[in-house]
């Protein structure tokens, strides 16, 4: 029972440690594999106009797990009348907000933190309803990334970027 506990008791530290280490180090996402914590420089003041991010590809995006670790991920962001968007598109048979992991974790909980460059922007998403910003978004989407066709059924699903 001694040495159980004792395996045991070194399992979590050494859990502890490596968390630690990640929370110093970051551990952010890079391309496609998910990361956890961003690092940078956090920007407090407000954006009034995010239209230069038209020349940023990528951004990381960082939501708040059910398990008190973040999870983020490398998106792609777009400025439509000034305001930042977030997508993320849904292949058929699948609906917001379930299949994305970070979706489910702003449907949940929107506070975020986004990476760009290496400024960080500790923000709010809003999840877009309207028709018409909807169609604005999915424009705007097209015009930066020609390249990122939407697949057959697929759907996009748009966040607004608002300050906290």
């Amino acid at each position: 029972m001694k040495t159980l506990s004792k395996v045991l008791g070194l399992i979590v530290v050494g859990l502890v440690l490596l968390l630690v280490v990640l929370r110093i180090t970051g551990f952010g996402p890079s391309g496609p594999r998910p990361g956890l914590w961003l690092k940078g420089d956090l920007v407090t003041t407000p954006v009034s106009d995010w239209s230069f991010t038209n020349n940023i590809h990528d951004v990381e995006l960082q939501t708040n797990t059910r398990y008190l670790l973040p999870h983020s991920v490398t998106i792609n962001c777009v400025a439509y009348n000034a305001q930042l968007y977030l997508a993320s598109f849904y292949p058929a048979g699948l609906t917001y907000p379930n299949g994305r992991s970070w979706n489910a974790n702003v449907a949940r909980d929107p506070r975020v933190r986004i990476k760009i460059a290496n400024e960080l922007y500790d923000r709010t998403l809003a999840h877009v309803t309207d028709p018409a910003e909807q169609a604005g978004v999915e424009a705007a989407r097209s015009k930066k990334y020609p390249e990122l066709k939407l697949p057959a059924g697929a759907t996009l699903v748009a966040f607004r970027v608002l300050d906290r």
